[in-house]
């Protein structure tokens, strides 16, 4: 396991570190979103998007769940998980074949179906410090092998 901490000042430098993480993501890779409403979870989803190179708009699939962009360099699927009652319901869907399959996996609010996430995975948590200022942002990139 390693972890790494970042210190964001802004939404250009948190879009700009996704799109980093996008530019180097390969096939089968997945990674979980964690915080609070508001801390830029789909800001850096957006910033990995275009990192994959997609051109088109990426918002948060909040009412669809799953929203998957195949014109990039490899898919990218997109979760926001907010609404799951329960993680069986992921199977509804097929999460397994996302997971497993031959895109990238972000997953926005996965500390909700924490029991079915692949325990190779690479965990993003974002969090705001006010003290730091309003744009501050401290991300904790884990990564679990």
């Amino acid at each position: 396991m390693s972890i790494e901490q970042i210190e964001s000042h802004g939404p250009d430098e948190t879009f700009e570190l996704g799109r980093k993480i996008g530019a180097k993501a390969k096939p089968g890779e997945v990674y979980t979103l964690i915080g609070d409403l508001g801390v830029g979870k789909t800001l850096l989803t957006q910033g990995v998007a275009a990192g994959l190179d997609i051109r088109e708009p990426i918002n948060s699939p909040t009412f669809t769940i799953l929203q998957v962009y195949e014109e990039g360099r490899i898919p990218f699927y997109h979760f926001d998980v907010y609404r799951i009652g329960d993680e069986s319901e992921m199977d509804e869907i097929g999460a397994d074949d996302y997971f497993y399959g031959d895109g990238v996996c972000f997953i926005e609010w996965a500390d909700l179906i924490k029991g079915i996430i692949p325990k190779k995975h690479t965990r993003i948590e974002i969090s705001k410090d006010l003290d730091k200022g309003f744009d501050y942002r401290k991300i904790t990139i884990t990564e679990f092998e």
